[in-house]
């Protein structure tokens, strides 16, 4: 059985905190879930970190459908969050209706996520058995509006919106809420207003759950990594050296060998 969103509840409720990590494709995806990762987020991170773009924009429908329906394939306890992609839920309620559907209809996600304080979509996902998890703070679809990657809710004005903000989304029914880049403090404050669990990225160790994208975690991005990311592994040099290794041993005529050819 997969985790549900009363899963979730019920570890807000038992103060468990729990993990969650973006996940792109099946193979990732099946590594993950047997590590007992509860949550896997498609995320629409997907553009920057599989598909090469500057910002998350540009990712499509039907990209984050095709690679949620293979981190679905991949997963089999582990509950599955797609991201909506920017320009398919901003538009009207039926538009976004009919998107978050075709998440749960054709790729089989069992929710879906949405950023900002989107209370009447939400209203109208929940009301038609769609779950939400909602994402306010830093909103990377909003990249250009807010200026850039930067650290939300530092002044008392916007931290009080931020937390007015939450608590409609809780009310509008959405079962989970991620906090980006948003003061530690402010992030607790608003964790211990809700009931629903708050899953934290650059938001401090007062969430009930944290995020982090997979690449992040095993060290496989180039340059310099936000200030909340810990790399867990290197892979990006373990991957190299193994790589450059198996170039040396071909242009040496070292590989392959007796060992590794067919008799």
């Amino acid at each position: 059985m997969r985790v549900t969103v009363r899963d979730l509840s019920r570890f807000k409720g038992e103060h468990r905190r729990f993990a969650v990590l973006t996940a792109y494709d099946s193979l990732t995806a099946s590594i993950l879930d047997e590590a007992g990762i509860p949550v896997l987020l498609v995320g629409d991170s997907l553009a920057q970190v599989v598909l090469g773009y500057e910002n998350t924009l540009p990712v499509t429908m039907e990209q984050m459908l095709h690679h949620t329906a293979a981190v679905v394939r991949g997963s089999r306890t582990a509950m599955v969050v797609a991201d909506m992609p920017f320009g398919s839920y901003q538009g009207s309620i039926t538009e976004g209706f009919n998107n978050a559907v075709r998440f749960l209809k054709e790729a089989g996600a069992g929710a879906v996520k949405l950023e900002g304080a989107r209370v009447e979509l939400t209203q109208t996902l929940v009301d038609h058995g769609i779950p939400v998890m909602a994402h306010l703070g830093l909103t990377p679809q909003s990249v250009h509006a807010l200026g850039g990657y930067r650290v939300q809710a530092r002044t008392q004005e916007s931290a009080d919106r931020l937390a007015s903000d939450a608590l409609s989304m809780e009310k509008a029914g959405a079962f989970a809420l991620v906090l980006e880049a948003i003061p530690a403090d402010v992030a607790t404050a608003v964790s211990r207003s809700l009931t629903i669990p708050t899953i934290g990225i650059g938001a401090g160790a007062g969430c009930d759950g944290q995020v982090m994208v997979i690449t992040d975690l095993l060290g496989m991005g180039a340059g310099t990594a936000p200030k909340f990311v810990k790399e867990y592994a290197n892979l990006r040099a373990a991957v190299t050296g193994a790589v450059q290794s198996f170039r040396d041993e071909v242009e040496s005529g070292s590989y392959p060998d007796e060992q590794h050819s067919y008799k």
